[in-house]
């Protein structure tokens, strides 16, 4: 079975990370020292794409990509959370935030869909 590119992408940063053989920068980093590279890769995220330099965009966001596959990494490493839990946490967010999409399936305005996101978004930050 050939491998998915995500999986490339988790084997990769896995090997990176690796106590025996990986990079001795990537193996250093901590969650608290990527964060600045964070910032740097979305303002170059941003800087691309308001130069309209879809090529650099492209890389950029690789770049922001890798930030955060790192710092999923890092979790999973420290037993908080893995990459597939934030996945999975990003796509159940997305469906309980649509529900005209994924439940009621009825057409609605960018207003209607708005006003329902934030109260929903609202009712979670409740509980």
């Amino acid at each position: 079975m050939d491998e998915s590119k995500t999986e490339r992408l988790l084997r990769i940063i896995s090997e990176l990370r690796d106590p025996n053989s990986g990079c001795e920068w990537t193996k250093s980093q901590t969650s608290k020292s990527l964060m600045p590279f964070i910032l740097e890769e979305a303002e170059e995220v941003h800087s691309a794409f308001g130069n309209k330099d879809n090529e650099n965009l492209k890389e950029e966001l690789g770049d922001l990509l890798l930030q955060i596959v790192l710092q999923c990494k890092i979790a999973e490493e420290n037993k908080l959370f893995s990459f597939n839990e934030v996945i999975d946490n990003l796509c159940e967010k997305l469906i309980r935030r649509h529900p005209y999409v994924f439940e009621d399936k009825r057409p609605h305005t960018i207003k209607e869909q708005r006003e329902a996101y934030f109260r929903i978004k609202d009712l979670e930050k409740k509980k």
